[in-house]
């Protein structure tokens, strides 16, 4: 097998030029904008923390909540999963359907004040090798509690979207390993990487590696 090359990588921010002033407005950027905007919306805040409404694990609901001051739609927008959409395509149509079912309860369309649009940006993803290398999957154990938070994003989240396999980096390396570690790719995909920080991200996967190379061993 060849070695595991870690790498790691940062965000770039890009305008769209499509923005919402109210609700009506954001279902209709939703519906044009790039996947890649989706993608930064909801995913970028892990690389990129905000500490604007942290309660929010995404652009729009924050938005919803100090925005318009729709708690209700806020809270909506909150528990949508993003690891729950086989694509951005089907993630899209959820955010339009939530939405829409918001527009049809409501007696007017909630409106943003003029200095509180929502800007729809997308993001670029670039991407450094570090040129560290890990040779047996053991070495997991140690070497995952040392990278960085780039490290984390770039090899557990942003590789489920990479073909062919569509799974993070870690599980796609073991795979090549036969089934010499066929119990613990079930364990690593029941990681929702969603709904926690990339510092206790590092720190579940650290402890899922430890612990079961330790076991492994014994």
């Amino acid at each position: 097998m060849e070695p595991f090359g870690v790498k790691d990588c940062a965000l770039i921010a890009l305008a769209t030029g499509v923005r919402a002033q109210n609700l009506r407005e954001l279902r209709d950027g939703i519906q044009k904008v790039p996947a890649a905007s989706l993608y930064q919306h909801f995913w970028g805040r892990l690389l990129q923390p905000r500490f604007d409404e942290p309660e929010f694990n995404n652009d729009f609901a924050a938005w919803a909540s100090h925005g318009l001051h729709d708690k209700s739609l806020a809270e909506r927008l909150s528990v949508i999963d993003p690891s729950d959409f086989d694509d951005l395509e089907g993630l899209r149509q959820e955010l339009v359907e939530t939405i829409e079912i918001r527009l049809d309860e409501s007696e007017f369309v909630p409106w943003a004040r003029t200095d509180n649009q929502f800007h729809f940006i997308l993001s670029q993803i670039v991407v450094f090798d570090t040129r560290r290398r890990l040779k047996k999957p053991n070495e997991l154990a140690r070497r995952v509690r040392n990278l960085s938070a780039g490290s984390i994003f770039y090899h557990f989240i942003d590789a489920r979207r990479r073909p062919p396999h569509r799974v993070d980096d870690f599980s796609a390396w073991l795979m090549g390993w036969g089934d010499t570690y066929a119990e613990l790719l079930p364990q690593l995909a029941a990681i929702d990487p969603y709904f926690a920080s990339l510092k206790e991200l590092r720190r579940i996967l650290a402890d899922l590696f430890a612990l079961y190379f330790q076991e492994k061993a014994s």
